[in-house]
């Protein structure tokens, strides 16, 4: 693809199919740190008219998707943190860093997240989550995060780390056969 950083031999994870190419992450979606207004009370609304507050805590532990919040901040607080949309990735970027979650609700985040955004053009939705899932993202990850006690991802690192990139139809083949074996993983 034009305009993607192809990765060199030496650090490439696995094989892949030669239609398959490897890409820095960065190369295809956008990937930034939410931010938070503060104090938060003083943003924090009942009103109908708030922005979704999305928190770490509005995810269900081995869930795929977002789609409520608890809280809402008043319009004023965008300003002082990220707005995020429906089909956008969250990843936490901190303590139990790297889990992805795909919204189905607009809002704003607080830096407790990462968010990646722009990449219908290069992945399939599915595909992407189950890549970022996998085992080898989350290694490469911990070979990046900083932090004595709390770890922390950050937007850059996760932006440089390299993700395989086949075509998009084969992203949605292979997405279909996860799907359809998974809940006969689930059950045993």
């Amino acid at each position: 693809m034009d305009g993607i950083e192809r990765c060199i031999d030496a650090e490439i994870p696995f094989d892949v199919p030669d239609s398959w190419e490897w890409i820095r992450l960065g190369t295809v979606c956008e990937v930034v740190r939410g931010g938070s207004p503060r104090p938060i009370k003083q943003f924090l609304t009942d009103s109908d008219e708030g922005i979704n507050w999305i928190k770490i805590s509005d995810s269900d532990k081995g869930g795929k998707y977002i789609s409520s919040t608890k809280e809402k901040i008043i319009p004023e607080g965008i300003s002082k943190s990220r707005i995020v949309h429906a089909g956008d990735f969250l990843l936490t970027n901190s303590m139990s860093f790297g889990r992805p979650y795909i919204l189905k609700i607009d809002g704003c985040i607080h830096d407790g997240w990462l968010v990646l955004s722009g990449y219908e053009i290069a992945y399939y939705k599915d595909f992407l989550y189950h890549m970022i899932s996998a085992s080898f993202a989350y290694c490469q990850f911990c070979g990046v995060v900083s932090g004595a006690v709390v770890k922390n991802l950050n937007s850059d690192k996760v932006s440089y780390a390299l993700f395989p990139l086949p075509p998009l139809a084969e992203q949605k083949r292979i997405v279909e056969k996860i799907e359809s074996i998974l809940p006969h993983i689930e059950a045993m």
